[in-house]
């Protein structure tokens, strides 16, 4: 038992290091910027400025989104899709998996459930002792489970779900307009340090590996951002893109495909002009999402009230709309 917290917490250190790595980068390069080549490198007071200026609203916009994907933790399933005492007791006497499938498929019928698993059978996770909503999978590394996962990101040491994939878009898109942006500004003195118009020092070195590291950054970004848009027009998750959902109907890559627009509005909200700021605006609470083949009337996420069906004990104690950063709980 020692042994395996022990490995659990070196695991946990470890599982810092990508995070750690990226913020070494990113702080090398504001001093490479903003110390080697704006203050000891350019004589033109007025492109020293202008540089500083922009470059500190891309360097401000990237850390924010960096931090938010960083420390938004992962939405996970509310009350409702836990077992009940007795329904719990009832699924852990039944030796027959078949009697256990009809027991998670009666309690299902309570919850806004489309999707199955492989069998057929409602989605149940063993180790949360939960009925996985949709899109919901289990992630071994958090060790819950995360609505609308995308996947386990190393490089921000967290789960990208429901609950921060805006986030993790922004961080990609403004990762790449800081590269581009150092990149844009360093090419000409970049030019000037490699003919040798001027004189070597320590800022050479800076600028030169500026220009390497910047480009470099944003070829391999460039790659990842086109994926993930591809994804958000389609309303797929990485993990849907490599294994499609499995309806009642069978398997269906385009099952919460409901046109661009609303794809975007899911991710990003209504409110355009809180698109590009890392806030939650998404759409829902990660429980239920449009289905292409349900009419708008019957849409889960418009009128998700009238399909849970409550106790008459039951009472929401908790809600995700306004942040999900909080694990929604419904209390029965």
């Amino acid at each position: 038992m020692a042994l395996s917290r022990g490995l659990r917490f070196c695991q946990r250190v470890f599982s810092w290091i990508p995070v750690l790595i990226i913020t070494s980068v990113v702080l090398w390069s504001y001093y490479a910027y903003v110390f080697e080549l704006c203050l000891f490198t350019i004589t033109n007071t007025f492109e020293k400025v202008a540089y500083l200026l922009a470059f500190h609203v891309c360097f401000v916009m990237f850390s924010w989104t960096y931090w938010k994907s960083i420390f938004t933790p992962p939405a996970s399933p509310c009350k409702k899709f836990q077992l009940s005492y007795s329904d719990k007791e009832r699924y852990e006497m039944e030796e027959r998996p078949d009697a256990q499938k009809q027991i998670l498929a009666e309690i299902a019928k309570k919850l806004p459930i489309f999707s199955r698993a492989q069998s057929g059978a409602i989605r149940f996770c063993d180790r949360c002792q939960v009925l996985k909503p949709d899109r919901c999978h289990h992630c071994s590394v958090c060790e819950t489970c995360v609505l609308k996962m995308d996947h386990h990101c190393p490089w921000v040491n967290n789960c990208v779900g429901f609950s921060n994939y805006k986030f993790f878009l922004l961080f990609l898109s403004y990762s790449m307009l800081y590269c581009v942006f150092i990149a844009a500004t360093v090419f000409q003195y970049f030019l000037k340090f490699w003919e040798g118009d001027l004189k070597n020092g320590p800022a050479k070195f800076h600028v030169l590996f500026l220009m390497f590291v910047a480009l470099m950054f944003f070829v391999s970004l460039m790659f990842l951002f086109s994926y993930h848009c591809w994804l958000v027009s389609k309303n797929r998750s990485t993990l849907e893109a490599f294994s499609a959902p499995v309806f009642v109907g069978g398997p269906d890559r385009n099952g919460f495909n409901v046109g661009l627009h609303r794809n975007l509005e899911q991710v990003f909200g209504e409110n355009r002009r809180l698109w590009l700021i890392p806030i939650f605006t998404g759409q829902g609470n990660g429980h239920y999402f449009p289905l292409k083949s349900l009419n708008e009337s019957h849409n889960p996420l418009l009128a998700n009230d009238e399909m849970w069906e409550e106790s008459d004990e039951g009472s929401d104690e908790g809600s995700i709309d306004g942040d999900p950063s909080v694990t929604i709980e419904m209390e029965q």
